[in-house]
């Protein structure tokens, strides 16, 4: 494929300039993952609770009742997930693992990730101050927080380079366009101008110029509502390296979820999206499928209810660090999350939680292979009978 975009460079290796977001539970997994990297560009996995796609770990979970346990089924679906990809991808691209900071086995998931060969581990959904300690033992890995504002970047810079160390990339994620968890504390903050991609991408040059940075060369990533040839070409054409996408690779053909998943993204309109606080105290944003509109009838109510017991985790995952429901956080999500998203994942229109972008999608509602969308936001060629541009 010729396009006019420099590469983006992550440990010495020339990527096409394009990333695919990491989804859970099960949404990017190796399949899609795989895909992205052979086709030269960065597959990531979502690490949390990849069980899912793994008939025989499910079954041992229904005689597993203790936390520790059900970790090492979760740490064995990862292993097995980093490899697949590993293998799909064939030597080209990079295979990279999120992990949510907000989970609260996250140390031992980036260490599992990086046991099982992950190229990089991705870390968002709170400040990854630590991640180069627990990394320590894997240099080769590389490493690349997700953040939304220059402040937030400023904080991790200072705190890495006491460690001596520096991302290899960042991505920069708003919170007014990007799906699932947002990079806000606060829903009314969501759209708030400091998160604005061009002022973001300047401040950060100049924080790199006064910490004397410029030479490192750290590449940055815009990530949340990029449709379009268009919007790739503006923002690596002013000072991002890379783009990266979700919701548009979530519902490609070789998405891992089940096609109900897909058609719920692809066709859900402006009005279906909304944004609510999820369980893990942060923003979300998500199609209001039947569960989620019931959720949020019902929310003020259940947060009038809420109380702190352990016995409200009835999977026995304990997934997060701070959890609303079992934590009794009454001004956040009520609801498990992991049953939610799992439903999403196997396409129960009805039970899941569908997290979603803002923006339309580059194909519509098409579900077309991950060849076609990377040929398109390099080069502007749209695969043949499809002609709508996004909104």
């Amino acid at each position: 494929m010729q396009h006019a975009f420099k590469p983006l460079l992550i440990k010495g290796k020339a990527l096409l300039p394009v990333v695919q977001g990491g989804m859970g539970v099960g949404i990017s997994a190796h399949k899609l993952a795989g895909a992205v990297a052979q086709q030269g560009a960065v597959g990531t996995i979502a690490s949390v609770d990849l069980r899912h796609h793994h008939a025989d770990l499910m079954e041992q979970s229904k005689t597993i009742k203790d936390q520790a346990g059900l970790d090492a089924l979760n740490y064995e679906a990862l292993t097995r997930e980093v490899h697949l990809a590993k293998t799909a991808a064939g030597g080209n691209g990079l295979i990279a693992v999120n992990v949510m900071k907000a989970v609260s086995a996250n140390t031992d998931y980036v260490r599992c990730a990086c046991e099982a060969g992950t190229d990089a581990i991705v870390m968002g959904a709170g400040l990854p101050l630590d991640l180069p300690d627990v990394t320590a033992d894997h240099p080769d890995v590389a490493l690349v927080p997700i953040l939304s504002d220059s402040r937030g970047i400023g904080v991790v810079l200072k705190k890495w380079l006491k460690k001596n160390r520096l991302p290899d990339a960042i991505v920069i994620e708003h919170p007014g366009h990007a799906g699932g968890h947002l990079g806000a504390t606060r829903l009314d903050d969501v759209h708030n101008e400091k998160f604005g991609f061009d002022r973001v991408l300047t401040e950060t040059l100049q924080l790199f110029k006064e910490l004397q940075l410029e030479s490192q060369r750290i590449p940055l990533i815009v990530a949340g509502g990029i449709n379009s040839h268009e919007k790739v070409r503006h923002y690596l054409q002013n000072g991002a390296s890379g783009v990266q996408l979700g919701t548009a690779f979530a519902v490609s053909a070789e998405g891992d979820a089940h096609p109900n998943f897909k058609d719920v993204l692809a066709n859900a309109r402006d009005e279906d999206i909304v944004e609510f606080m999820s369980v893990a105290g942060l923003p979300a944003r998500a199609v209001l499928t039947p569960w989620l509109k019931n959720y949020i009838n019902r929310e003020a109510r259940l947060q009038s209810n809420a109380k702190a017991d352990p016995a409200r985790c009835t999977q026995g995952l304990n997934c997060l660090s701070v959890c609303g429901l079992r934590d009794g956080l009454a001004k956040v999500g009520q609801f498990c999350i992991d049953l939610k998203l799992a439903a999403a994942m196997r396409g129960e229109v009805n039970r899941g939680l569908f997290f979603r972008g803002a923006d339309s999608l580059p194909f519509g509602n098409a579900i077309r292979p991950v060849r076609e969308l990377i040929d398109y936001l390099l080069t502007g060629q749209r695969p043949a009978g499809l002609t709508t541009n996004p909104a």
